[in-house]
């Protein structure tokens, strides 16, 4: 089984909580993003272009878990960044686990053999480890040599002492079928839990824009890999109907409030992928975004994304609502052979803006502002 069954439990009775509520819109996943600073520059990265001012800010662990317990979600996602890199990220898990919240950790693994004896094993703590793909293709999206030896080593380091351990594959344009797919098989043999997939989000500032994939190269892309994956074994942490989404069988639409965002400037408006606006509180997140604005077909950024942050809560949602679906779709596999579902049409998207810059420019003014009255009073 892909995930436990007290994670299926919690999550389940959850997510039936809120519909018995009558609550459409609900946060299944917390992406807690305590730093940007990482010890890797990979090229489809588009989270570590800030200046160092900002690369050295740190959510205190105080913070952390008071969005953990302002936004309520199940499960807590901490990436970055380099999650390992926070001195206190112990406390962080800690304090989440204590909460009976589901954590996954992501890491790429250069610290994690460092920092096994800061964490016990335990249901609610699960190592996500970024591998992405086998040794040639990791190292080159990493832009360093090495890194996938360590990455394996530290895997089955974690495998070995008890802890849950998945891995976390980004693909981009240059991925082969055939090469994702023996990756695939290899992984499966590391002990890991399960492995989480996604095509790459094309961030506005990543380095290398050509690596990311359009929708339709993202849906056969898909297909020639799931095709493969007949009676191979492989367990995805992962709704049937989200990859069956990929594969091009499902027409969904993202539901960002599914997946929110708290990092050093607040709450992140409207997603993890997209940063346009921040708030000071979850609520105020979820009453003031214009979430009808964002989504492929209706705003240029999203308009190649099939990213698991925006889409898995769709897929989840609907497996709740039509079960029997969901059921035909993991007994009989991921269709690789029929029709398409239309594609989103892109001729009413608004235009894309750009105001990263804006933003750390008025960060940076505001924590300067800031700073005088705190410099004075010491």
């Amino acid at each position: 089984m892909a995930v436990p069954f007290i994670q299926q439990l919690r999550v389940g009775a959850y997510i039936l909580k809120q519909r018995l509520q009558g609550n459409e819109r609900y946060p299944l996943v917390l992406m807690l993003e305590p730093l940007f600073r990482c010890n890797l520059a990979c090229p489809g990265c588009g989270k570590i272009d800030y200046p160092k001012a900002i690369l050295d800010r740190r959510l205190s662990v105080e913070e952390c878990l008071e969005a953990v317990d302002e936004c309520g979600a199940p499960i807590v996602s901490i990436p970055g960044g380099e999650p390992l890199i926070h001195k206190d990220m112990d406390k962080v898990v800690k304090g989440i686990v204590a909460r009976k919240k589901f954590v996954y950790l992501c890491t790429n693994a250069l610290l994690l053999k460092k920092k096994l004896d800061l964490f016990e094993p335990t249901p609610y703590l699960t190592f996500s480890v970024h591998l992405d793909g086998l040794r040639k293709e990791h190292d080159e999206a990493v832009a360093q040599e090495g890194v996938f030896d360590r990455a394996v080593e530290a895997i089955e380091e974690a495998v070995r002492r008890g802890f849950r351990v998945t891995v976390n594959c980004t693909l981009f344009g240059n991925a082969v079928p055939e090469r994702v797919a023996e990756y695939f098989d290899y992984v499966s043999t590391l002990g890991v839990e399960s492995i989480t997939v996604s095509p790459g989000y094309a961030y506005e500032r990543a380095p290398a824009q050509d690596h990311f994939l359009r929708r339709q190269e993202t849906k056969n892309l898909f297909r020639d890999i799931f095709r493969r994956g007949r009676d191979r074994g492989w367990m995805f942490n992962q709704s049937t109907l989200y990859l069956d989404f990929l594969a091009g069988n499902q027409e969904y639409h993202c539901t960002p409030w599914g997946n929110p965002t708290r990092n050093i400037f607040g709450w992140q408006k409207p997603c993890y992928l997209v940063g346009e606006g921040y708030t000071s509180s979850f609520k105020e997140l979820m009453d003031t975004t214009d979430w009808d604005s964002y989504g492929s077909g209706k705003y240029e950024k999203c308009a190649n994304c099939m990213v698991h942050c925006g889409y898995e809560p769709t897929a989840v949602a609907d497996t709740v609502k039509h079960p029997l679906k969901a059921l035909k779709v993991w007994l009989k596999g991921v269709d690789t052979e029929g029709p398409m579902v239309p594609e989103l049409t892109l001729d009413a998207q608004r235009p894309a803006e750009y105001v990263f810059e804006k933003q750390v420019v008025d960060f940076l003014t505001d924590e300067e502002r800031d700073a005088g009255p705190r410099a004075k009073a010491s």
